[in-house]
């Protein structure tokens, strides 16, 4: 079978390979992929900017296919069902933090950019009914750390006033989507207008350029505070949103892409009694509600583009480039 692995050669880090079938081992079950989606955390292992990097892995965290083999007769019943993975490896006993132990598929162990993949029975859910293959494929990774961002650590609730930023991320674009459907009052940043204004289209209430000159305080004039900001950013826009919150408001983020913050007010973080939470995946639990909110509330992810797998470094290069809104897809 193909499989798209991580090459230990400094000119080119991704290669295509053939490989042998997998194996089953206790518990597992054999999935044929349909369909699989990148993260940012695929061309960080790409850049050689992630931690336990291991040469001659498959990459991919996010799958949607069909079970078409098991090695205990116990999971027959998932025998033909369309699924998708969670990519929780040893989360552990505690909901809150992960164990030492904890991995994410796709490195160290082999993920999702293959045709075929073993997991664990445990790990598999029904895809969502409304949902094409292409667009449940874009959930695991991205819809659980979006759920745990916006409602576990967030606490949002419908009528507060809620800013996403980056968004076009896959990430930020779950989050938004789940904001909208929590009936909250939503707001984006973004470095393109044309993303803004997709967002605009797409529901938000209003946006900023982080780019432009006093973007933070013509959007604050506007919102007149901030009860919750999900953030992959950090940098400078960190301490902007500290001066947008309102009281008890919280900043929960899952990234620092633009680095560590210039400043912290911590004068007013205690008066205003402000928290931040750093945050990242979720636990099963979690991912499960996240896949029932999804199905309640009828979310179909915003999906960027769709290629073939034999196409797919083509889609390392443009999440590279940052052009995205929504996920980018590869159909099997």
């Amino acid at each position: 079978m193909k499989a798209l692995q991580i090459a230990d050669d400094p000119k080119e880090k991704l290669k295509m390979v053939e490989m042998p079938m997998p194996s089953l081992s206790e518990g597992e079950v054999l999935i044929k992929l349909k369909a699989v989606a990148l993260n940012r955390r695929d061309q960080w292992i790409r850049e050689d900017k992630y931690p336990n990097i291991k040469p001659n892995t498959t990459l991919g965290s996010d799958g949607c296919g069909v079970v078409e083999k098991v090695q205990n007769e116990a999971d027959n019943h998932w025998l033909g069902k369309t699924v998708i993975i969670n990519p929780n490896i040893d989360w552990g006993t505690n909901s809150i933090s992960q164990s030492p132990h904890y991995q994410i598929l796709g490195m160290p162990t082999h993920g999702t950019f293959a045709e075929y993949i073993a997991v664990k029975a445990d790990r598999l859910h029904l895809k969502p009914a409304h949902l094409t293959d292409e667009q449940a494929a874009t959930l695991p990774l991205g819809g659980l750390t979006a759920y745990r961002a916006v409602f576990t650590f967030g606490g949002l609730q419908a009528g507060e006033n809620v800013l996403i930023s980056g968004v076009g991320g896959g990430v930020a674009m779950l989050a938004f989507q789940f904001a909208l459907a929590a009936k909250a009052n939503v707001y984006v940043t973004s470095g393109s207008k044309e993303k803004i204004e997709k967002a605009l289209q797409a529901g938000a209430i209003g946006g900023a350029n982080y780019k432009e000159v006093n973007w933070n305080k013509e959007l604050h004039e506007k919102i007149k505070g901030l009860n919750l900001v999900v953030d992959s950013g950090g940098g400078k826009g960190f301490s902007d949103f500290i001066r947008m919150m309102k009281q008890a408001g919280r900043i929960v983020f899952y990234g620092a892409t633009q680095g560590l913050p210039t400043t912290l007010d911590l004068y007013r973080m205690f008066f205003y009694q402000l928290r931040i939470q750093g945050s990242t995946m979720g636990n099963d639990q979690e991912f499960s509600q996240m896949l029932d909110f999804v199905s309640k509330q009828n979310i179909v992810p915003f999906v960027d583009s769709v290629r073939p797998f034999a196409n797919i470094i083509s889609a390392f290069d443009d999440m590279k480039a940052g052009n995205q809104f929504g996920k980018l897809v590869v159909s099997m």
